[in-house]
């Protein structure tokens, strides 16, 4: 799970990929080389996502909308998207502008803060994808329960 870095004098090393819900709150994470498009982590994501329940109306089991940066648009996740259902709000590389993406983007970005504000995270320690993956769903988890916390308090 890593790969020389483009923008890093070709250092090794990996990126994040975080699903969050409309709060921040962390559904489902991985890894991949930092040299891997992004578009790859994409379907690995969705199919990791748990079952969504609302609090009214019909019970559903996946999330509606899939709001993400211009890397993850393709013609083939948009179909691959609307054959799971999932209304995608993708910006069309060259045609829009991603600014209006801004204020849904700040969440992840918030949500990726949470994960690497664990000291373990910040540096990559583990040689091995799976152990650091193990503490990455691990500061997921923790992350989730805080927020919880907060609720029930």
């Amino acid at each position: 799970m890593t790969g020389p870095n483009p923008v890093d004098r070709g250092k090794k090393g990996s990126q994040l990929h975080v699903l969050s819900d409309a709060q921040g709150v962390p559904l489902a994470v991985a890894v991949s080389g930092a040299n891997m498009h992004d578009s790859i982590g994409l379907k690995p994501l969705i199919l990791g996502s748990p079952a969504v329940r609302s609090r009214r109306g019909p019970r559903r089991r996946r999330p509606v909308k899939l709001r993400a940066v211009k890397a993850y648009f393709s013609a083939e996740h948009l179909a691959w998207l609307r054959e799971r259902g999932l209304v995608a709000r993708i910006a069309r590389p060259g045609i829009e502008s991603g600014e209006r993406l801004g204020r849904h983007r700040w969440k992840i970005e918030r949500s990726i803060a949470w994960l690497f504000g664990y000291r373990r995270l910040t540096v990559r320690y583990e040689r091995k994808g799976s152990h650091f993956l193990a503490f990455l769903g691990l500061a997921a988890a923790l992350t989730c329960y805080k927020k919880l916390a907060k609720l029930a308090t």
